[in-house]
């Protein structure tokens, strides 16, 4: 059997090489809808010996008042040792087992789950969406176009009473408040948008003026 193993990114290692909880497991997903399968967990027994040779010695150890760092520390690099490997080995499993609940697409190389897999096809249903879906998605699509257009077009001839020329002000200049383009304003009833008029004949007075225009009268 070749060493070489072959796999794609789709997955997250959740190993766990210390304790008595040690172990192998990943976590394999869908490259188009993200759902994930795990593979069944494995102990791996080289750490667990380790780590229950470790406690043997540090208690037979500690009967006689001293420490056995270094045999614990031999033990643990005899655990170290063969996890590289037993880890491969875990993990080609993992793949083996992967292949089952995933199917690659010949188009876009995606690992893909069963539901997103169009097996007519032999693609994933990115590169070959489902007729039916594509059907009522794009029905869907002209409804909601045809109402925008009409309710455009109700919006252009509702619009043919609006008179663009006509003054407004957006936010009332005496409390700040926001308009919407009202004739007075609902925060303090202030009139808007009105030009400012000469005190003594009421002539419009143009923006910048320091005088009427029509009487003289000093604004």
């Amino acid at each position: 059997m070749s060493s070489e193993i072959y796999f794609s990114n789709n997955y997250r290692d959740l190993c766990v090489r210390d304790g008595t909880g040690a172990g192998f497991q990943f976590e394999f997903s869908c490259a188009r809808c993200y759902d994930t399968w795990r593979s069944p967990f494995e102990p791996y027994g080289g750490e667990r010996a380790a780590t229950w040779l470790g406690k043997g010695v540090d208690a037979a150890w500690g009967l006689l008042g001293r420490t056995g760092t270094g045999l614990s520390s031999a033990a643990d690099g005899l655990a170290g040792a063969g996890w590289g490997r037993s880890r491969d080995t875990a993990f080609q499993r993992a793949i083996d087992n992967a292949q089952g609940h995933f199917n690659r697409c010949a188009r876009c190389t995606d690992y893909v789950c069963g539901r997103c897999w169009n097996a007519a096809q032999g693609l994933c249903l990115r590169c070959a969406p489902d007729t039916a879906a594509e059907a009522m998605a794009a029905q869907q699509r002209g409804l909601n176009d045809m109402a925008s257009q009409r309710a455009y077009a109700a919006g252009q001839q509702a619009g043919q009473s609006y008179d663009p020329n006509t003054p407004r002000q957006l936010v009332c200049p005496n409390c700040r408040t926001e308009t919407r383009g009202a004739a007075f304003c609902s925060g303090c009833g202030y009139h808007l948008a009105q030009s400012p008029q000469c005190s003594s004949c009421s002539a419009a007075l143009p923006e910048g003026a320091a005088f009427c225009p029509g009487c003289g009268t000093r604004r």
